[in-house]
């Protein structure tokens, strides 16, 4: 996908034809832009991109003043621009803010291995502080060993649950107020698609916020929200900003290609589409007596991270690996065969540290003045 993409680069470049800037009407248009079909030159580019991702962030007074701010980091092109551009906004607008990389390795031999080497070289080139977390240091196991005894129908499941809860351990240790994600505004809109064809009307409500946030969780956001892929790709092509560019070896059969795949489609038909999804996502109304049937919020049993049951979904699919029931904790059903297994209990098993999240601090937040 993302060599396509460049490709599409370089032949608008080669057959755009010659015109001025549509916004200084100085330099020669080399760019147009996915989002708005405006012909621009690459400063020009660079400077709205710049400004909008900025307009997102003061709209939604995302940071204040004297904020750690951890940018979840994995080498690939969305994470490099953004930690580029926080790092570029943070000093022209004076945000204030303290800026740290964390990545989480998940133990994929010819994939992760090889893009924390990037993520290495971004530490040096953007002066920030690293902290890597790795899954077998968290849970005793890697992405390699998980789908050697699931297969690749659900191993990105696993990842999906490890991850998250290792993006806010490991925020924790560096002792951060906020962690930041390259998610873009084609990713939030497939989402929404996703949400809408599992009928899952929890996550259907939330996927399009910004900032999210629960009682014992680090405040997470997506500075990108409503910036396109494509333009990510532009961006860091003619900045020549040092990515990895592979996709992941176990992602091709993941359920979101199928989102992807008729996004691609309906952004071919109707550029602005990706932009409507997410604002179709984000006036979306859940029922009162839905709400009502949903799950309360409380805190693992187990190892003490947010979960809508007793045991998280982490503590249960580890579970699952730990008795040799790896698909277990994907079902309903398969959650049940595990309460009933013999073998080993619970107090006996490789279990995840117990998680303990205490604010930095808390003072009420100051709106930083867009431009």
């Amino acid at each position: 996908m993302l060599a396509i993409l460049i490709h599409y680069i370089e032949y608008i470049g080669r057959n755009m034809p010659p015109r001025p800037c549509a916004l200084c009407e100085k330099a020669k248009a080399m760019v147009k832009r996915p989002k708005t079909g405006q012909q621009i030159c690459r400063d020009c580019f660079f400077y709205v991109f710049e400004t909008e991702v900025h307009n997102t962030i003061t709209d939604a007074q995302l940071f204040k003043p004297g904020d750690r701010v951890a940018i979840g980091a994995s080498g690939g092109k969305d994470s490099t621009v953004l930690a580029y551009v926080m790092k570029t906004l943070n000093e022209r607008y004076n945000y204030g803010l303290e800026l740290f990389l964390l990545s989480i390795d998940e133990g994929i031999t010819g994939y992760r291995d090889d893009s924390l080497e990037t993520v290495k070289r971004n530490q040096e080139q953007y002066s920030m502080p690293l902290k890597i977390l790795s899954y077998e240091e968290l849970y005793g196991w890697t992405m390699d060993s998980i789908v050697s005894q699931v297969g690749r129908k659900n191993n990105c499941t696993f990842c999906g649950v490890f991850r998250r809860q290792a993006l806010d351990r490991g925020a924790a240790m560096l002792h951060v107020d906020h962690i930041v994600t390259g998610h873009n505004a084609d990713d939030i809109a497939e989402t929404v698609l996703m949400n809408i064809m599992r009928g899952d009307i929890a996550r259907l409500g939330r996927c399009t916020a910004i900032c999210t946030q629960g009682e014992d969780t680090i405040r997470r956001s997506k500075p990108f929200k409503y910036a396109y892929e494509k333009e990510i790709v532009m961006y860091a092509y003619f900045k020549k900003l040092d990515y990895f560019s592979t996709e992941c070896i176990y992602s091709p059969d993941a359920y979101r290609g199928h989102a992807r795949a008729f996004l691609k489609d309906l952004e071919a038909a109707r550029p602005s589409a990706i932009i409507d999804i997410i604002h179709s996502g984000e006036v979306f109304e859940i029922k009162e007596e839905i709400k009502a049937t949903q799950k309360v919020q409380q805190t693992c049993q187990r190892c003490g991270y947010m979960s809508s049951n007793a045991l998280c979904k982490a503590c249960t699919l580890l579970e699952g690996l730990e008795r040799g029931m790896a698909n277990a904790g994907i079902t309903d059903r398969g959650k049940k065969q595990l309460l009933q297994a013999d073998g080993p209990t619970p107090e006996n098993l490789r279990t995840i540290p117990f998680f303990e999240f205490k604010p930095t601090s808390t003072p009420e937040r100051i709106v930083i003045e867009p431009s």
